[in-house]
């Protein structure tokens, strides 16, 4: 199942993708579940299932405004440094723990949409990733059950300012849209086993990281037990598992984002996340 949040008639809504388009469950569900974020907090995932279930699509996607999958997390949980060969094209030592940082929620941008390379630097750097969308409150979740606890899969794109990181994670990872999500969630019911996807990020159509999420050194779940013993994870926040070598940083020369350039991060199993660099 892939579910969608979007904006048509100046209303947010959210949906199932199907052949033709998006079978609007806002119309269908409103009186229970306001928002996708709703539903997952409501556990209600085979709800939405059963309402989608034979219905035409209500819109084409080309005739609705895409939003991030949750447009409005609580909490965006990252994990950096965590593929060995990203490591080691950074010149870093390998994390003993997974190095964590936090992105705001006006970083988020929806597929099709601009990511926004800030007036302050030109260093801008993608990072493609696998996200994760917990679904359910939890705290010292263990790892044999972490998997439990998720609604679904995404595509991240990480857009990270490169000489502001230098001397603060914290600032050159949050300037305003820099972080594209999306198109969709694919529920957890599809997709068994994270550590068996395939992640390509395209710049301009050309390949820059291509590798397995086998490959993390960190994996989905033990990321979950590390996080919910430092926090409480909440129905709908996202979780970014890190990146492969590639990026433009990691070049000689860099190779930066820059304005009037298109990215892609594809993953297996889930979809392409597009969208457009311009120039704040």
């Amino acid at each position: 199942m892939r579910l969608v949040s979007f904006r048509h008639a100046d209303a947010q809504k959210f949906g199932m993708i199907v052949d033709g388009g998006i079978v609007d469950l806002s119309t269908r569900l409103s009186a229970r579940w306001p928002s996708l974020r709703a539903a997952i907090a409501g556990q209600a995932l085979d709800e939405l299932t059963a309402a989608a279930k034979g219905a035409a699509a209500d819109f084409k996607l080309g005739d609705v405004e895409l939003l991030p999958v949750i447009p409005e997390p609580g909490k965006i949980l990252c994990v950096g440094l965590n593929y060995s060969t990203h490591v080691g094209e950074m010149g870093r030592q390998l994390p003993t723990v997974p190095s964590v940082f936090s992105r705001f929620a006006n970083t988020l941008v929806a597929h099709g949409g601009n990511i926004v390379r800030p007036r302050a630097s030109i260093d801008f750097d993608f990072e493609g990733e696998l996200a994760v969308v917990i679904g359910a409150r939890c705290r010292h979740v263990s790892r044999a059950s972490a998997l439990s606890m998720v609604a679904g899969y995404t595509c991240f794109l990480d857009g990270s300012v490169r000489d502001f990181q230098k001397h603060s994670v914290t600032a050159g990872k949050n300037f305003p849209a820099t972080g594209p999500l999306g198109p969709w969630m694919v529920t957890a019911s599809v997709i068994a086993d994270p550590q068996r996807l395939e992640l390509t990020t395209r710049l301009n159509g050309n390949i820059v990281q291509h590798d397995t999420t086998d490959h993390m050194i960190f994996d989905v779940a033990t990321i979950i037990e590390y996080l919910s013993t430092v926090t409480w994870l909440e129905p709908g926040d996202i979780i970014a598992t890190g990146t492969p070598d590639g990026v433009g940083a990691g070049r000689k020369p860099p190779l930066w984002m820059k304005s009037g350039d298109k990215v892609e991060v594809e993953i297996s199993g889930i979809g392409t996340l597009g969208v457009n660099v311009v120039d704040e």
